[in-house]
């Protein structure tokens, strides 16, 4: 598949590793729809794997609601609090991290979630979720921008030790993508099948599920 030689994979979270993404619309669908509104894919699509203010925003604006995005932050946090420990581990996802780990391939967490909401939702999987060497969440020190930046995927590398252009990202999200190809990466997208693959035209490969995943094909079977 690649020429590169791959020393590190790095992985988003939400929507990815573990299925939040259905918390999210079920809280957001509560706090707009007391005013009438309907969230849906036309708008979530155009939020997934953004900074969390940056999505408030967005929100606001494209549903034209009467409050700030930083109201909506705060009444979304106290109901995300408590939903997030119950989010599963999608599909393959726990699989994919213990054979890497078991190869003593390098992995990292690069997750757009704070480190609060990050505790929350591992807190059921952290048998599986200790096996990353690195985890780096957005409000890191050296995370100065959201993605579409790539100061995430960056940050995870450096502490991982492996230069960008070896490091291979697994992305949910069309920020995402942006972010790991502005940081010089590889990445493989996958997407939520609520949405296009046209959004993901820029990622190396596109699969449906992590249990798709060939190592071989990739060469990491080698390492």
């Amino acid at each position: 598949m690649s020429q590169t030689v791959i020393k590190a994979v790095l992985f988003d979270m939400d929507g990815l590793l573990l299925e939040t993404e259905s918390i999210y619309t079920e809280v957001t669908q509560m706090i707009v729809g007391r005013y009438g509104k309907v969230f849906d894919w036309s708008v979530k699509s155009h939020m997934i794997g953004r900074d969390s203010h940056d999505a408030a925003t967005y929100l606001v604006k494209a549903l034209d609601l009467p409050f700030t995005p930083e109201y909506y932050l705060e009444e979304r946090n106290d109901l995300l609090d408590e939903r997030f420990a119950f989010a599963k581990a999608k599909p393959g996802a726990r699989e994919l991290i213990e054979k890497l780990a078991d190869m003593n391939f390098p992995i990292a967490v690069a997750t757009s979630s704070k480190e609060h909401h990050f505790n929350i939702k591992t807190s059921q999987h952290q048998d599986w979720f200790t096996l990353f060497d690195t985890v780096v969440t957005s409000d890191h020190e050296n995370v100065k921008r959201a993605k579409p930046a790539p100061d995430i995927f960056l940050t995870a590398a450096a502490q991982l030790g492996v230069a960008p252009e070896n490091c291979l990202v697994f992305e949910d999200a069309p920020s995402g993508v942006a972010a790991a190809k502005a940081a010089g990466m590889s990445v493989i997208a996958v997407p939520d099948p609520n949405m296009s693959h046209d959004a993901f035209a820029d990622a190396n490969e596109i699969i449906d599920s992590l249990e798709l995943f060939d190592l071989e094909k990739w060469g990491l079977n080698a390492q």
